[in-house]
């Protein structure tokens, strides 16, 4: 069996990757560049708003060297999640950009694009006849959630990404699509043991996080039948046993078992073993194919609207007691709201997070020190853009000028911008954690080809 070559050159597009370990992979002849396009990491606002996290300079310069290597090695290019979310609006955003630039490069191109975005109406279908299941902890799920959904993606597997391949396409637009299963796809079709095609997608899902230099991007994993191979492409970064198999700890519960449309892979029996200074060998992985298939739902909506306002304490006096402050505050805002705008706490949220102090961990930081100022974040949220704007104002006098105590003259804070609010707009929630179950891989996504 001859082997299968898949380059991954970094965790995902606009991350950046190390160009000379990218030529160094080139030369190493792979049969297929991967690279993902996003995630969930930074919340729901991206698939809230079908727009992307990265800018399209960073994409577009980036993307660039990648068409650029692809022509040069002559083999097909596959991006998943493009755009961060993966709507089919952010596959047509990459449609875009692969145009401008093949123009730009002079390339003659057939491109490929897989879409993921889900019809409601077909989910409210499929929903009503019990094809829909939630994943622990799920929200509730009824058809009137459907329709607050502003988009909805199902994440693609091997088999969509697989027909996606066949078309004979030189690039290929994934919209949502595991992490995994756009190196997955190729090794699967040339008849690599499921477990260790699946397993060395995992490990070389985000490019060089499992070496000892995860900043270098670039990867290289060579499949057989029963084994793999992954090597760091950059001459700062080995791969180790150690780097390797700590891989199966990230973004994931358990180390040992790994869920994939279609089944899930085990691989407690696994075996990594060092080729020599910079190669790992990984033999041992198992594939357990399910008896549904299914593929995970992501869907967001909007859920309020929410404006900041930011204020620096100083005074060392409020800088040790600027929880004991601001809980202070809160009960008097709380007053002054329900007095002026007639507002029951019920109607919006207020809440305070100490920069320098507890912002991350809140009530769970156990290392507490001694800063000489905190900034106070204050955080409105409301289903009404405009009562958060109005909060903000009313609120804005008492941030920079509420005594601690009731015998002191007013103090002064800091603003570090005028105005001190920002009206960030509407805010996002995920209210998707289900499975679709399908009777063909393909029957929620669509494939469409064009040549430029």
């Amino acid at each position: 069996m001859t082997i299968t070559k898949v380059l991954v050159p970094s965790g995902v597009l606009g991350l950046g990757f190390d160009i000379e370990a990218l030529r160094r992979g080139i030369k190493h002849k792979p049969d297929i560049i991967s690279i993902d396009g996003g995630s969930t990491d930074s919340g729901p606002a991206s698939l809230g708003s079908g727009t992307s996290k990265y800018s399209r300079a960073a994409i577009k310069s980036e993307w660039k060297t990648l068409m650029q290597a692809r022509k040069e090695a002559n083999v097909p290019l596959i991006i998943g999640t493009c755009g961060t979310c993966g709507t089919n609006s952010m596959v047509d955003w990459m449609e875009e950009i692969t145009i401008e630039l093949a123009k730009e490069l002079g390339q003659s191109l057939k491109i490929a694009k897989l879409y993921c975005e889900q019809n409601i109406e077909f989910l409210k279908s499929n929903f009503k006849i019990n094809k829909i299941f939630p994943l622990e902890p799920a929200p509730s799920l009824n058809v009137h959630l459907l329709d607050d959904l502003s988009h909805v993606v199902a994440l693609a597997g091997a088999e969509q990404v697989i027909e996606a391949i066949n078309t004979g396409a030189d690039i290929i637009l994934g919209g949502r699509t595991t992490d995994t299963a756009i190196i997955s796809a190729l090794p699967l079709m040339n008849g690599v043991d499921p477990g260790s095609a699946w397993h060395g997608a995992k490990i070389a899902e985000c490019g060089a996080l499992c070496s000892s230099n995860p900043t270098s991007g670039v990867v290289l994993v060579e499949f057989d039948k029963t084994c793999f191979n992954v090597e760091a492409m950059s001459d700062s970064a080995i791969c180790s046993p150690e780097t390797v198999s700590a891989h199966m700890l990230y973004e994931n519960a358990d180390p040992y078992i790994l869920y994939e449309p279609g089944g899930y892979m085990d691989v407690t029996n696994a075996c990594y073993q060092s080729i020599n200074s910079r190669k790992v060998r990984v033999e041992g992985s198992l594939w357990v194919s399910s008896k549904k298939y299914t593929v995970k739902l992501e869907g967001a909506r909007v859920s309020g609207y929410q404006t900041s306002l930011l204020v620096l304490l100083r005074d060392n006096d409020y800088v040790k007691n600027a929880i004991k402050w601001t809980e202070k505050l809160s009960i008097f805002l709380s007053k002054e709201i329900k007095q002026r705008m007639n507002l029951d706490t019920h109607e919006y949220s207020l809440n305070f997070r100490h920069i320098g102090l507890n912002a991350v961990l809140g009530d769970l930081e156990k290392n507490i020190g001694n800063p000489r100022e905190v900034g106070v974040l204050c955080i409105i949220t409301s289903k009404n853009p405009n009562v958060c704007t109005e909060i903000a104002k009313l609120i804005n006098p008492f941030l920079l000028h509420f005594p601690l105590t009731v015998d002191e003259e007013l103090p002064t804070f800091a603003f570090p911008y005028s105005p001190v609010h920002s009206d960030r707009g509407c805010v996002y929630e995920f209210a998707l954690h289900h499975v679709l179950e399908l009777n063909d891989p393909m029957d929620a996504f669509q494939i469409k080809t064009l040549e430029v």
